[in-house]
């Protein structure tokens, strides 16, 4: 049978066998898949990951490795304890084009098994991501180590915290803010600074955050919105008196208050809660208690149900005209 002649070749046959042998596993059923590795395949493969600057046999490697992973924890388990996990952050840190893509995706499979994670945050996987984020990667090498990396933060050590949080405000910025990597970015985002205050202190302070974050909330998709209006929410709560007018000076009423009315039920929650903490009652100037008293009636009528999407450009023209009283 076929999975018989695959498993003898990997653990018995010359390089050129061995690396023919993992190919062949990508083309094999799942039940076949399942007898290699219960005849102790993996090893095999996974040792095949020491093989220096063989683009082929590495590739054959890590293909075959995915395909044995893929829906199966158990498998998942057998590939971490067989020593996979460091050879993979090695061919990471190699920069050999795409293996680095490559290698990432195996990662990624990885990190989803439970039992994985511990020995994945000793390894160094998470330092090791968080600086490969930071590179010139494709998008979708970057979506790959976000999404690992959330289903790492419980283990992303605290020193990192704070440089993680400035590092995704940065891929933020540079990205279209209505992306699927700006929505993973936001929701990783989220998770570290609800969790972290010094994460969220890097945050607030990173150069121009307030305004990219303001920015999702005017140009972002639905999730990235909520994502946004969230964590501008939590910014706000930690120290009112140092960002509530900094939020107010990048323009996010009129967003927030289009979120309040067409926003996820999270969303809208989250935007109904922060405009009220952007109101200033101890302000004596006549313009303030006009813009107040605008956003009072405003929001009565947001509760209410009574205002649509399509007046929300009205609201920002009087908000706009009262900045000049």
């Amino acid at each position: 049978m076929a999975e018989v002649r695959v498993i003898e070749a990997l653990l018995f046959g010359d390089h050129d066998a061995k690396s023919a042998a993992a190919e062949a596993v990508t083309r094999l059923t799942n039940k076949q898949r399942h007898k290699l590795a219960e005849n102790g395949a993996i090893p095999a493969i996974v040792d095949m990951l020491h093989a220096p600057r063989d683009y082929k046999t590495l590739e054959s490697a890590i293909f075959a490795l995915l395909s044995l992973a893929y829906g199966s924890e158990r498998n998942k388990i057998r590939i971490a304890k067989s020593g996979a996990i460091p050879l993979l952050l090695n061919l990471i840190q190699s920069q050999i084009d795409p293996l680095i893509d490559h290698a990432i995706a195996a990662i990624l499979i990885l990190s989803s098994c439970t039992a994985n994670k511990p020995s994945m945050a000793a390894c160094g996987a998470i330092e090791i991501l968080i600086e490969t984020l930071g590179e010139n990667n494709s998008t979708q090498v970057k979506l790959d180590i976000i999404v690992t990396l959330h289903n790492l933060s419980q283990w992303i050590p605290n020193i990192l915290l704070s440089y993680t949080s400035s590092t995704l405000i940065q891929l933020i910025n540079q990205s279209e803010k209505s992306s699927k990597l700006v929505e993973k970015s936001l929701s990783l985002l989220e998770n570290i600074v609800s969790s972290s205050e010094n994460a969220l202190r890097e945050a607030a302070s990173t150069e121009f955050a307030i305004r990219v974050l303001v920015e999702t909330v005017e140009e972002g998709s639905k999730q990235c919105k909520e994502y946004a209006v969230g964590i501008l929410l939590m910014v706000c709560e930690s120290c009112r008196e140092t960002y509530r007018g900094m939020i107010l000076r990048e323009g996010a009423i009129p967003g927030l208050l289009q979120v309040s009315i067409d926003g996820s039920k999270r969303a809208k929650t989250s935007a109904k809660t922060l405009l009220r903490l952007l109101r200033d009652r101890s302000s004596g100037f006549r313009s303030e208690r006009l813009k107040n008293v605008v956003l009072e009636e405003v929001m009565g009528e947001i509760d209410r149900g009574e205002m649509r999407g399509i007046e929300v450009g009205m609201v920002e023209e009087m908000i706009a005209r009262l900045n000049v009283i």
